[in-house]
C-alpha cells in the first residue's frame, strides 16, 4: 500500500531488517541436520557467502582461506591488488592515513594504472591453492579486461557497480550490452546492484546466473547520503525474489538472489534468507578478521571514486579470525562471530531442512524487536545494546 508523501507524490513503506522478525513455526530440528550450502552452476560451497570484492577485504590469501572454509570471495580486478606489486605496503599506509585525509590519498593511490599481468596473477593465486576463483569489473571495464580474467581461468565473474542496469543510455560511450555479453561466454556471471523488482528482472532476462540486491547499505558505502538512492535491504531482497519467481515463470530458468550489504550479525543474514536470498555478500564483519588485508579498516568500491567518491574508510577493529567470524566459535554475545552458525541455528529453530525452504519462513514487521526489554543491555552497551 502507497503511502501519501504529499500532493503529486506518494510511495510505498519499505523495511530494513531492523524493521522485521523471523516467526519461528511449530517445529523445531538438530541444527546437525540443517543445510546451509549453496549451488551457483557447477559450484557448491558449503556457506552461502560472497565475501566482497573490496580492497579491505578480499586478497589472493583471504580469498583462499575463505575458500577453505566454505565460502566464495571475489577479488576486485579494479583494487590494490591489481594496481601495486606490493599492495600490503600501500594498505598498510591507509590504514595510518589521519580521517581527515584519507578520502584525497586514497584518491591519489588508486589513480595508479591497472596492470594486466596482476590481473591474470592475482587470479591463478587463487587457482593455484584449489579454490574457485571469483572476481569483480565494473560494466565499464568489462571490455577491456575480461578476456585476461578468462585466459586466467576465472570461474566466475561478477559485473558489480553501484547500481548496474540493463538499459544503460550513453552518449558518450558504447555501453556494455549486459545479455550479448553474458550469451558470449559460458562462465556465470554475477550481476549488480539493484534494488527493486522491475530492475531485477530485467537483470536475470539477461541470462545473469545471480543478481546482487543492494544499493547503499553497505556500512562504508555513503551512496544513500551523497546521492539519495536506496531501499532498504528486507523490501528490496522480497522484491527481488518475487522477480526470480516470475523469471522462472517465463524461462524455466532459476536466477539467485544475493544479498549485498547492510548486514552486521548472523541474524541479519538470516533475514537476508527468509525474505528470498539464496546467499550474502558480507564486507564489514569479514573486515573485522585478523586476516583481513585491511588492517581493520573498511572502504568501498566507490570511496575513491576521482570526482564524487561514495565512501568511507571506516574502523571495523579486529574481533577475530576469520573461521571464528564465519563458523565459530564466538566468544563474544552480540551476533558478529558465528555468522554462519547462528544461520544454521535460525534454520533449525523454526524447523527449516534447506536454503530453499526457509526462504518461505514467516516474517513480520516487528520495529520493536532491536529493543523490548533490552533497556539494561543497551544502558551497559554489551550484547545487542552495542
Amino acid at each position: 500500500m502507497e503511502i501519501e508523501i504529499g500532493i503529486g507524490k506518494s510511495g510505498r513503506r519499505a523495511y530494513g531488517f531492523d524493521d522485521i522478525a523471523i516467526v519461528p513455526s511449530r517445529r523445531t530440528r538438530d541444527p546437525d541436520d540443517v543445510d546451509i550450502s549453496w549451488e551457483i552452476d557447477a559450484f557448491k560451497f558449503e556457506l552461502p557467502l560472497l565475501a566482497s570484492a573490496m580492497d579491505g577485504v578480499v586478497s589472493p590469501r583471504t580469498a583462499i582461506e575463505v575458500g577453505r572454509l566454505g565460502g566464495l570471495a571475489v577479488l576486485n580486478l579494479e583494487g590494490l591488488q591489481t594496481r601495486y606489486e606490493d599492495p600490503d605496503s600501500i594498505l598498510a599506509e591507509i590504514a595510518e592515513l589521519p580521517p581527515e585525509t584519507a578520502t584525497k590519498r586514497m584518491q591519489e593511490l588508486y589513480q595508479a594504472p591497472l596492470k594486466e599481468e596482476l590481473i591474470s596473477q592475482r587470479i591463478q593465486e587463487v587457482k593455484a591453492a584449489g579454490y574457485t576463483a571469483a572476481a569483480s569489473l565494473t560494466p565499464q571495464k568489462v571490455e577491456r579486461f575480461h578476456k585476461i580474467a578468462l585466459e586466467a581461468e576465472l570461474d566466475i565473474l561478477v559485473i558489480q557497480g553501484t547500481v548496474v542496469s540493463a538499459e544503460h543510455v550513453s552518449t558518450q560511450s558504447e555501453p556494455l550490452n549486459l545479455k550479448r555479453f553474458i550469451s558470449t561466454y559460458e562462465l556465470p556471471v554475477i550481476v549488480g546492484g539493484c534494488a527493486s523488482y522491475s530492475t531485477a528482472l530485467h537483470l536475470m532476462r539477461t541470462g545473469a546466473m545471480g543478481v546482487l540486491v543492494g544499493v547503499g547499505p553497505g556500512a562504508a558505502c555513503t551512496t544513500r547520503g551523497v546521492l539519495g538512492l536506496g531501499v532498504p535491504q528486507a523490501t528490496a531482497i522480497a522484491d527481488a525474489s518475487g522477480a526470480r519467481i516470475r523469471h522462472l515463470d517465463e524461462t524455466g530458468r532459476y536466477c539467485h538472489v544475493i544479498a549485498d550489504g547492510g548486514m552486521r550479525t548472523g541474524g541479519d543474514i538470516a533475514k537476508a534468507i527468509a525474505c528470498g536470498a539464496d546467499a550474502v555478500m558480507i564486507g564489514s564483519p569479514l573486515a573485522a578478521a585478523e586476516e583481513a588485508p585491511g588492517h581493520g579498516y573498511h572502504w568501498g568500491m566507490a570511496t575513491f571514486h576521482p570526482t564524487l567518491p561514495r565512501g568511507a574508510r571506516v574502523q571495523t577493529s579486529t574481533i577475530g579470525t576469520l573461521e571464528e567470524i564465519l563458523t565459530g566459535p564466538a566468544h563474544e554475545n552480540d551476533g558478529r562471530l558465528n555468522l554462519f552458525g547462528a544461520l544454521r541455528t535460525s534454520l533449525a529453530t523454526c524447523g527449516y531442512a534447506n536454503i530453499k525452504e526457509f526462504q518461505k519462513a514467516e516474517v513480520m514487521v516487528a520495529p520493536s524487536l532491536q529493543t523490548e526489554g533490552k533497556s539494561l543491555q543497551r544502558s551497559q552497551q554489551v550484547g545487542m545494546g552495542r
